[in-house]
């Protein structure tokens, strides 16, 4: 299209519109938002609601989980979260149906009552930052965003954060956090390499009560392949001289139900030991009931690892439909636009024209196809260059993935050759 001349552009907008318009006509109702697992998905863990059918299931050894107590968890839904994360039972807390609830709560008792290490509450700073690597999960920079924080971006690598930027940017002491999604990220499904990793784990922060979030929900979600072990955090900090540092979370949101799952975060046990103090204000227990059902249905590391590889035979088409769909619509047009090729996570993220994707988004829209806002990605919801897009190819059934995929084509066409008949020749 850059080579174009303005007649042929104008030429190929007529027939970009006419073919817009007959989508348009069809009246669809298509939904590429949020990384949700389908149907197909949920049936698959239909299991999980008959593991426990009379009062003798409900023991986890001589615990009766149907009764108070075990603020972190019953012992088996301990050991298997550790397994999976590489930990030990002592520094994990086994938490409910979802992983963002911990980190909202943990943040909330941060800025009413302090870390383990603060000075004082953070609600007592004068201010308080939070580095936001982008394009990264709305939701985290939602919950710093929520407490008044100044959300701080950094520019996200094929490596993970750009450490330069996050080194300089902790020698301020009202930095008190960074949020990371270390395999998969969401929405680029970056893999950290190890030297960002180990350039996280030995940070000096200035604040002493820094946190790093160090959000691990992509840890066992290979799409293309097999498990691929990531490494553990919290004995990496530990050896860094940064123990009560990191606090790692993980979910069973994309391997059972997402609305009735389980939940978990790991930190070092002198974090655990306070996190406990606090929690246990609000709550004498998250669910055991769940956790046992969890623990029944999946068994260990192996079943989970055995039950991921029935979400990749369902994930791989719709992941190869949409990216075979760029190859053949978008490359044939020259540099309007690139995609990620992640091996694993939940998205793929595209990046459209400079100053096109709330353009492509709305078009989308009025064709009946949802995505996730333009600029959601990133803090405040502002893309400096209004250009990436986070698809989401997992909800759909396969037909409409492909539909939804061709009408994205088109739409993405056609705001790239009406911003170039914009431009002066």
């Amino acid at each position: 299209y850059a080579d174009y001349t303005r007649s042929e552009r104008c030429a190929e907008y007529a027939a970009l519109q006419e073919q817009y318009d007959a989508w348009k006509a069809k009246k669809l109702s298509l939904n590429m938002a949020r990384g949700k697992p389908s149907r197909t998905q949920l049936d698959m863990v239909s299991g999980i609601l008959t593991v426990l059918q009379s009062p003798e299931d409900c023991f986890d050894g001589a615990l009766d989980v149907r009764n108070y107590g075990e603020l972190t968890g019953i012992p088996s839904a301990k050991r298997l979260f550790a397994e999976l994360l590489g930990v030990t039972p002592s520094q994990v807390l086994v938490g409910g149906n979802a992983s963002l609830n911990l980190m909202y709560d943990l943040i909330a008792k941060a800025w009413t009552h302090g870390l383990l290490h603060s000075p004082r509450p953070w609600s007592q700073e004068p201010v308080v930052r939070f580095l936001c690597p982008a394009p990264g999960y709305d939701r985290h920079f939602r919950v710093s965003q929520s407490f008044g924080m100044e959300l701080i971006p950094i520019a996200m690598t094929p490596d993970g954060p750009d450490m330069d930027a996050v080194e300089a940017a902790v020698r301020d002491p009202a930095v008190k956090g960074i949020w990371c999604v270390p395999k998969y990220s969401n929405p680029q499904g970056i893999v950290y390499s190890d030297a960002v990793v180990d350039r996280l784990a030995a940070l000096r922060p200035a604040a002493p009560d820094f946190a790093l979030m160090w959000d691990n929900a992509y840890c066992l979600h290979e799409v293309y392949g097999e498990f691929v072990p990531f490494r553990d955090m919290l004995t990496l900090c530990r050896e860094a001289g940064n123990a009560d540092m990191v606090y790692e979370f993980a979910s069973t949101s994309k391997i059972t139900f997402p609305g009735a799952g389980v939940s978990a975060l790991a930190c070092s046990e002198a974090m655990m030991k306070y996190i406990c103090k606090r929690f246990s204000v609000m709550i004498i227990s998250y669910d055991k009931m769940n956790q046992l059902r969890h623990v029944r249905f999946l068994k260990n590391k192996e079943g989970v690892l055995a039950h991921m590889a029935k979400h990749r035979r369902r994930l791989v088409p719709c992941f190869d439909a949409v990216k075979t769909a760029f190859n053949e619509e978008l490359t044939p047009c020259g540099d309007i636009a690139h995609w990620t090729n992640p091996k694993g996570g939940y998205f793929i993220s595209l990046y459209v024209m400079p100053g096109c994707a709330k353009r492509v988004a709305q078009l989308c829209k009025e064709c009946g196809l949802t995505l996730t806002g333009a600029g959601s990605a990133y803090p405040y919801h502002k893309d400096p260059d209004d250009s990436h897009l986070r698809i989401a190819p997992t909800y759909p059934s396969l037909d409409e993935v492909e539909t939804a995929s061709d009408l994205l084509c088109v739409c993405v066409r056609l705001a790239a050759v009406e911003k170039l008949l914009t431009e002066k020749d």
